[in-house]
Parts: structure tokens; C-alpha cells; sequence
């Protein structure tokens, strides 16, 4: 198991949140379950870790990603696999998507990628040293798109204020969605962030960068002719 404890860094105790994900797990496969049974030792973190201390989760000091909600995984191993110097961290929630990233990660051997089971705002809240994350990334985050489900949306003032804490100063915010209402609403909570400045001059959505693969939701959106936004913002010093 990889433990990663590191009891100097004290935990914050947050506020009780409204999750902003549903448990709705389908059945894990076959492969899904045995990854889940033999690979987790070796990608897995501890939930039960207080304190994470990365560099002995990685093995190593290096720049650090975060990504949260990585879906079936497929995107997040292209990227940890097209950049072995940096490290990943990846947040999910559903254990099919986990085994999924699992076996990918054992097929491509990556050392550089860690998987934490579990909620994001616990982890940022209460695992997370300060200033440990160079890039956090949010690739099509359930847009809740009910007005009444918008208290549900994962990127609320409080969230993202919570995240200036964990992001070195010149680190940056990534966030992508193909749900035109989601994407305005996202944008105006990150502008009204202070300490949070939109990397595109005229205040816009930026372009697609090159790093992040198309995933297949996004293809999937693509098809039914769904426009894609995407947004950069970077932590002021």
C-alpha cells in the first residue's frame, strides 16, 4: 500500500460541503476488480492517511498535477505517460474508473501516478500540504445543469478559494467543459477569485492546450457538435 503519511503537515478540518458527485457505480469488470485487487498496493493511497508527504509517495521531488474526477483514466495515463518528469495525482470517485486507470497504469508502467479513492475537497481540505500543486486540472465536471443542482457544482467560491491553498504561486488552474452554462458559470467564479488571474488577456475561454488529450466524452460531445471551453487561469504570486 502506498501510505504517504506524513504527520507534520496538520490536517485542516473543513466544513461539512455538499458533494457534488452521485454514487452511481456500475458493475466493475473482471479486469477492473483484479486491478483493483493487485495493482492498488502499488498506485493506490491509504485513505486513511492524515497527511500526505509526497515526495515519499512519488519516491522523488518533482512538479505536480492534479486531477480531478479523471473519468475512466484514459486521458490522465496519455498525459503521465507523455511526461515522466512530472507527477500526477489522480481524484476519482468510482471504482470502475479507478480499475480502469489502474490497468492502464500497470500496462504503461508508470511511476510517476498516484490514484486517491475518495472525495477531492477532503483530499485539497485536509491532506494537502500548502503550495504542494503546480497545475490542478478539471476535465468535464458534472454540470448539475438543474438550477436547483447548481449548489451542487464542484467549482464554488469555496472550493476554489480552498484550492489557492494547495497551488504554488505561478501555478495553474485548468478547467474543460462542453456544457456552455457550466463553462460561464466556472468562469465567473474563477475571475471573481482573488489571487486567480485568466491567462487569456481579453478575459475569454482559452484554446485546447496541446498537452491535454481529447478524452472520450469529449469526442463523444464533439460528434453531437457540443462546443468545448476550456479555462486557464494562473495563481498570482
Amino acid at each position: 500500500m502506498t501510505v504517504c503519511n506524513d504527520n507534520s503537515n496538520a490536517a485542516i478540518t473543513a466544513a461539512p460541503h455538499i458533494r457534488s458527485f452521485v454514487r452511481r457505480e456500475g458493475r466493475l469488470t473482471r479486469g477492473q476488480q483484479r486491478a483493483l485487487d493487485e495493482e492498488w498496493a502499488r498506485f493506490g493511497i491509504d485513505p486513511a492517511v492524515t497527511a500526505l508527504d509526497l515526495q515519499h509517495c512519488f519516491g522523488r521531488a518533482a512538479p505536480l498535477v492534479l486531477d480531478i474526477g479523471f473519468g475512466d483514466g484514459e486521458a490522465l495515463a496519455t498525459m503521465a505517460q507523455a511526461a515522466p518528469e512530472v507527477d500526477f495525482l489522480g481524484v476519482e470517485v468510482h471504482r470502475p474508473g479507478v480499475g480502469h486507470l489502474l490497468l492502464r497504469a500497470a500496462a504503461l508502467d508508470l511511476h510517476n501516478l498516484r490514484i486517491w479513492c475518495g472525495d477531492a475537497v477532503e483530499l485539497i481540505g485536509q491532506r494537502l500540504p500548502a503550495n504542494c500543486l503546480d497545475r490542478v486540472q478539471i476535465f468535464f465536471p458534472d454540470p448539475w445543469p438543474k438550477a436547483r443542482h447548481h449548489k451542487r457544482r464542484l467549482l464554488q467560491p469555496a472550493f476554489v478559494a480552498t484550492l489557492l491553498r494547495v497551488l504554488r504561486p505561478g501555478g495553474i488552474v485548468h478547467v474543460a467543459t462542453d456544457c456552455s452554462d457550466y463553462a460561464g458559470f466556472a468562469l465567473a467564479v474563477l475571475q471573481n477569485t482573488a489571487g486567480l488571474r485568466n491567462t487569456v488577456t481579453t478575459g475569454d475561454f482559452a484554446a485546447r492546450p496541446v498537452e491535454r488529450p481529447l478524452t472520450k466524452f469529449e469526442q463523444r460531445g464533439l460528434r453531437l457538435g457540443h462546443v468545448i471551453h476550456d479555462l486557464l487561469f494562473v495563481r498570482d504570486a
